[in-house]
C-alpha cells in the first residue's frame, strides 16, 4: 500500500505531467498567444477573439493561467467593472515554445492526417 501511495505522489508532482496537464485545455495556448500579440487585454476582448469559447470556460482557463503565474489579472474599481489580463515573464517565456510546437504541427499535419485515415480504414 505504501508503494502505491509513493507512486501516485511521484506522478502527481512530476513536473512534465503537472505543467502539461494545465494545457490539456485547448484554449490555454491560444489565450497565451493572444495576450502575447495584444498585450494587456480585457476579458470581453478575449471572448470576441475566440468566438466559440463560453464565458465560463474562458474565465476558468484564465483562472488556471493566473494560478500558475502565467498571467496577471487586474481589476479596476469602475462601473461596470473592468478586468484586464496580461502575460507575466513566465507566460511570455512560453511563447517561443508554443511557436515551435505550432511550426512542428504545420510541418507534420499532412502526415498525421494521412496516418489517421490509414488507421481508421483498418478498424
Amino acid at each position: 500500500m505504501t508503494k502505491n501511495l509513493e507512486k501516485s505522489s511521484f506522478v502527481e508532482i512530476c513536473p512534465i505531467r503537472n505543467v502539461v496537464a494545465r494545457f490539456g485545455n485547448k484554449w490555454a495556448l491560444l489565450i497565451i498567444i493572444l495576450l502575447h500579440e495584444n498585450g494587456r487585454t480585457r476579458f470581453n476582448q478575449l471572448g470576441k477573439c475566440i468566438p466559440d469559447i463560453s464565458s465560463k470556460v474562458l474565465a476558468n482557463t484564465l483562472h488556471v493561467l493566473e494560478v500558475d503565474g502565467l498571467l496577471t489579472r487586474t481589476v479596476y474599481p469602475e462601473v461596470p467593472i473592468r478586468v484586464e489580463y496580461e502575460l507575466t515573464d513566465s507566460g511570455e517565456s512560453l511563447v517561443p515554445i508554443i511557436n515551435s510546437l505550432t511550426d512542428w504541427a504545420l510541418n507534420h499535419m499532412k502526415s498525421i492526417l494521412k496516418h489517421r485515415k490509414i488507421y481508421e480504414k483498418g478498424l
